[in-house]
């Protein structure tokens, strides 16, 4: 089988605490439109401590374009691509020469060459490396990539796959965008970059976390749940209040209906390494699984720490249980995102 090496996580250089987003977030949007005042607690509701920012604070409110956004996506993204990717190499004994397979997920930035080809430039990979650029899975793009991952080691043995997302939803967030979905997302999310290597298992190393198998699933009638709107001015979130109600009706099933194909039940799920999108996310998801114990403790400390990095997050917590410990057993990754969709990977985990 497949099995994850290593994984690592940026610290970006502007981490900021939430009340500090509040204070600047109520400047920004109640000076012009007074009546936002009314939303300010949701800031508060996040129950987010500190949000991982590209950017000073300050940057958010002065004016900008699209154009301009989108070219520090694109620095940035590839300034701390390479430290992740180093980091990752470094932490498995893997030399950059060995990469086989670069897979590159976001959904918050454009470009043409993808990232993916950047990257190879600047550290000067193997061209003959195998690209895949993902685009547009928005936070199910973790769990997807590292289901497509596993899926080129379980076909090459041999292979050296490297998995890199990044997001930074805070060059997203209009300015002069007044709608409630661009609110809340103001108060929630923010930016992340982070690696993973997935071997084939002709390869000798760490294998204490290996692929058993995976799951995607698009729920019909569902487009507008999440996603974005393509404006002149940039990309305009949108999200339904209905995304918990939704997990509610539907992630219990989804999750007994994989785990069944593999013989196990919810209770042989020991890890789980889940996406956390929210508090309410985050509650839906306790309530739907009724499982014992504070089991989503590692989702809930990476939402308080970082807020939602979009695709990223669940490799934080997924890093998190590699770095700072987990039950033997089987870990179950789990995000949801447009499509409205799910995805799933479950993992073989000892110590």
């Amino acid at each position: 089988m497949p099995f994850i090496a290593s994984v690592s996580k940026v610290d970006l250089p502007f981490k900021t605490p939430q009340t500090e987003v509040k204070e600047q977030a109520r400047i920004a949007f109640t000076s012009r439109s007074p009546h936002m005042e009314r939303l300010m607690d949701v800031f508060d509701n996040t129950q987010i401590k500190t949000r991982n920012f590209c950017k000073p604070l300050k940057y958010y409110t002065g004016p900008s374009t699209f154009e301009e956004r989108n070219a520090a996506y694109l620095e940035t993204s590839l300034k701390f691509s390479i430290e992740a990717i180093a980091n990752c190499l470094a932490a498995a004994g893997i030399d950059k020469g060995a990469i086989t397979d670069l897979i590159f997920v976001s959904t918050t930035g454009l470009a043409t060459p993808s990232l993916d080809a950047m990257i190879i430039n600047a550290m000067r990979l193997n061209p003959h490396i195998n690209r895949l650029p993902v685009f547009g899975l928005g936070c199910a793009g973790g769990v997807s990539g590292v289901a497509k991952a596993n899926t080129i080691a379980q076909a090459n043995p041999d292979a050296v796959v490297l998995l890199v997302a990044a997001e930074l939803c805070s060059l997203t967030v209009l300015r002069d965008d007044y709608s409630t979905s661009n609110f809340v997302g103001s108060s929630l999310f923010s930016d992340g970059i982070a690696a993973c290597l997935i071997l084939g298992d002709h390869h000798q190393g760490n294998q204490k976390v290996k692929y058993r198998s995976s799951s995607s699933k698009l729920y019909y009638d569902s487009l507008e749940v999440m996603g974005w709107d393509f404006t002149n001015h940039g990309f305009k979130v949108l999200f339904s209040k209905d995304i918990p109600e939704f997990i509610n009706q539907n992630v219990r099933n989804d999750i007994e209906h994989f785990l069944a194909k593999q013989n196990l039940g919810l209770a042989d799920i020991r890890n789980f390494i889940f996406h956390p999108g929210g508090k309410k996310v985050l509650e839906a998801y306790k309530d739907a699984l009724a499982v014992e114990g504070d089991f989503l403790e590692n989702s809930r400390t990476i939402m308080n720490n970082y807020g939602n990095m979009s695709s990223v997050t669940v490799l934080y917590v997924l890093e998190r249980y590699m770095n700072h410990g987990f039950e033997d057993g089987y870990g179950l990754m789990m995000a949801m995102g447009p499509g409205f969709s799910s995805e799933m990977v479950l993992l073989e985990m000892t110590n």
